[in-house]
């Protein structure tokens, strides 16, 4: 029986190697990642049991993306088999003044065709004690949607801990439809977890006076709509990334969380990124890894913001980074040198 329980898709990542751009490269590689499985990922490798479930296809693919997943312990058990696709991530990383760049081709892709009759919710969540996912799995289909919602109203049920990061994707819905769809399920939603963009988009709520691209942080803004959403949706934790962009090869990261009483704001980070991908869900990991573990809020606020800046130094979806190595950043040894 696992811990944590995280549901979502997962892709196949094709990146052009070396900095390339989409129309130099004559190869990419390849690897696996989405924002649950990746949670999931981190957090077994922090010794957390977890498990992740999806819809995948049965056939070698999708037997490799199981595979990437149980090289690192994660639980694969509930994931289900059928359909014709796994869905496929374009990543194109940047550098300096040039974005990076991502395209989908994700359409009808197994987990997008899936029914909630695919997933036995009694028996994935039995001795769970946590439920994670987000706002990308509902706005995959029409089915997701009521997958996602069946899931939150058994998990609630059973007395798990939910968890969503919110995770707007303005390539899979519109604002409009985000809001209509993600409002009603913020009633069975503990921890709710989102950016500037993500709050506004799928929520309504939008902080005053800042600008990531200019590098402007207003706390005070995210104070406001933090009181507004916990008004609104009584969560017990609401938690935020704050990243400043200085270009697409160094940024500003800290974090930001409120438990209904008191707010925290992380020590900051200013990462040269290797691989910017993965940052929010491995802060998602981070918190739900603290507040297992019986931290404080202060403490696993600092946590997940020493795991979220470490992942953006690692290539690839997966963050894989040890609790020590968190650690040893939370202390201050953030000099880089070598390990012998």
């Amino acid at each position: 029986m696992s811990q944590v329980i995280t549901m979502g898709e997962i892709m196949m990542r094709l990146t052009p190697p070396d900095n390339l751009r989409f129309e130099q490269t004559t190869s990419f590689n390849v690897m696996y990642g989405g924002d649950e499985a990746n949670v999931a990922v981190s957090l077994s490798i922090f010794g957390i049991d977890s498990a992740f479930t999806t819809k995948l296809p049965k056939n070698p693919l999708g037997e490799a993306v199981i595979n990437s997943l149980k090289r690192y312990g994660v639980n694969t058990d509930f994931i289900v088999r059928g359909g014709n696709r796994i869905g496929i991530n374009f990543y194109e990383i940047g550098a300096a003044i040039r974005p990076s760049k991502v395209v989908y081709d994700r359409s009808g892709s197994s987990i997008a065709g899936a029914e909630v009759s695919d997933f036995d919710f009694d028996k994935i969540f039995k001795g769970a004690k946590w439920f994670h996912v987000s706002g990308i799995t509902p706005a995959l289909s029409e089915r997701t949607t009521k997958i996602t919602e069946k899931a939150m109203i058994t998990a609630k049920q059973k007395g798990l801990t939910v968890s969503v990061d919110l995770n707007y994707r303005r390539k899979l819905w519109s604002p409009e439809r985000a809001r209509e769809v993600m409002t009603p399920l913020m009633e069975y939603v503990d921890i709710c977890i989102g950016n500037e963009e993500d709050t506004e988009m799928t929520l309504g709520f939008k902080p005053k006076g800042t600008d990531v691209y200019k590098g402007k942080l207003n706390l005070k803004g995210y104070k406001e709509i933090f009181y507004k959403m916990k008004e609104k949706f009584n969560f017990k934790i609401i938690g935020t990334t704050l990243r400043e962009s200085y270009s697409a090869s160094d940024n500003g990261w800290s974090t930001f969380v409120y438990d209904g009483k008191d707010f925290y704001h992380s020590r900051k980070y200013d990462i040269h990124l290797v691989d910017r991908g993965g940052g929010g869900c491995s802060f998602a990991a981070g918190l739900i890894y603290g507040l297992l573990t019986g931290l404080t809020i202060k403490e696993a606020n600092e946590f997940a913001a020493a795991t979220s800046a470490l992942k953006q130094t690692i290539y690839g979806d997966f963050n894989l980074i040890s609790v020590d190595e968190v650690m040893n950043i939370i202390k201050g040894d953030k000099s880089g040198r070598i390990q012998r």
